[in-house]
């Protein structure tokens, strides 16, 4: 198919690595994004060699690794502290690293820049209020009293996803794993150069993400998913850390700024059934949110961008295109959310203790293979 006219419902990372791919192919892209500050929180995300192949693809690798730190291996630390391994990750890309870690914003400025310069429209503070699912178009009221007709609609919009629950109601929502993540940024150290992964049931990781800041990560049992307010999440966060190795927990005394916390319920989403209906699909945690303990959600919605603009283009109809999506990324994406979820089960007790070293490096051999 070619010169669609497509929807795209979500101003994140999948939703405009999709807006960019879709424009490069010669589609006509309209992102709307229901936040009309168009802002994102300001701590960083690890992106693997996968990734890095996918922003060449796109035509985005120097501005991409130009806002990151590039890093070619993950130590893995025992409970204690102690250096049980460094688990080498492969190039992708011949010349460039094999990991990167970004300040979230910085990621969102390459992405969005792109967008904005490839042509897609981007209309904020919108959201599609009611999708018209028919034979030769999709109709879209939007919340701002509009309505348009588009070719194709892909639902870009997160683990909470609307256009899920609109075109797919009987699919399975989100559920709480038991754990946590909380995320603080640092001061980087000059010999920090790599991604430090401390095992334990109090899961902790340093990444570097620019020449001058670092984040630590730290996954936490959290039973009944309790509601922690703003006012004293810093003090919260540094009694999480109160066993952790010495390292840590000097890091820890740092943690005084309630409003650099960011704290959030690790969730998890795979839909075993189909990913569309009629002219629209789901792309990224809509469909296949997993929780963060191989660093690996970002790079699977990148994925799924580049390569369901790629079927779009090359088949005759919709149907065809996204069967041909789905069967590409459903057991790239299963195993990513399930082994995922092994690590996370086996942190709180609920399965078997997962080699932290064993998992990362078979990540890093199934996501070197072509998408």
């Amino acid at each position: 198919m070619q010169n669609l006219n497509i929807l795209v419902i979500g101003g994140g990372i999948g939703g405009l690595t999709a807006a960019i791919a879709l424009r490069r192919a010669g589609h006509r892209v309209t992102l709307i994004e229901k936040d009309p500050d168009w802002t994102v929180y300001g701590v960083g995300i690890i992106q693997q060699g996968n990734v890095i192949r996918a922003m060449d693809e796109l035509g985005l690798l120097e501005d991409y690794l130009a806002a990151g730190v590039a890093f070619d291996k993950v130590a893995v630390h025992l409970p204690d502290g102690t250096l049980a391994a460094e688990v080498p990750s492969p190039r992708l890309s011949e010349g460039y690293p094999a990991n990167l870690g970004i300040g979230r914003p910085a990621l969102h400025k390459v992405l969005g820049d792109s967008a904005i310069r490839a042509g897609a429209e981007i209309r904020l503070g919108i959201t599609a209020k009611h999708i018209d699912n028919g034979a030769d178009a999709v109709g879209v009221d939007f919340s701002d009293g509009t309505s348009a007709s588009f070719d194709i609609v892909i639902g870009a919009d997160g683990v909470y996803s609307e256009t899920r629950r609109m075109i797919l109601p009987e699919a399975t929502g989100p559920e709480f794993t038991g754990q946590s993540v909380w995320r603080y940024n640092f001061p980087r150290p000059a010999d920090l150069d790599a991604l430090h992964v401390y095992n334990g049931p109090t899961g902790i990781g340093l990444v570097p993400i620019s020449r001058d800041l670092m984040y630590m990560y730290v996954t936490t049992p959290e039973p009944g998913n309790p509601f922690y307010p703003r006012e004293g999440l810093a003090r919260a966060m540094r009694a999480k850390l109160s066993d952790a190795p010495p390292e840590i927990r000097a890091l820890a005394e740092q943690i005084t700024d309630d409003d650099g916390v960011v704290y959030r319920p690790l969730e998890a989403v795979m839909l075993y059934g189909p990913w569309h209906n009629g002219r629209v699909a789901l792309l990224g945690d809509a469909v296949h949110a997993t929780t963060p303990h191989l660093g690996q959600g970002a790079g699977m919605a990148v994925e799924d961008g580049i390569v369901l603009a790629e079927e779009l283009t090359r088949h005759a109809t919709p149907e065809a295109a996204f069967q041909a999506y789905r069967e590409r990324r459903f057991d790239r994406c299963r195993y990513i959310v399930e082994s995922s979820l092994a690590i996370c089960h086996g942190q709180l007790g609920k399965g078997p203790p997962v080699d932290n070293a064993r998992a990362t490096a078979e990540m890093f051999e199934r996501v070197a293979e072509p998408i």
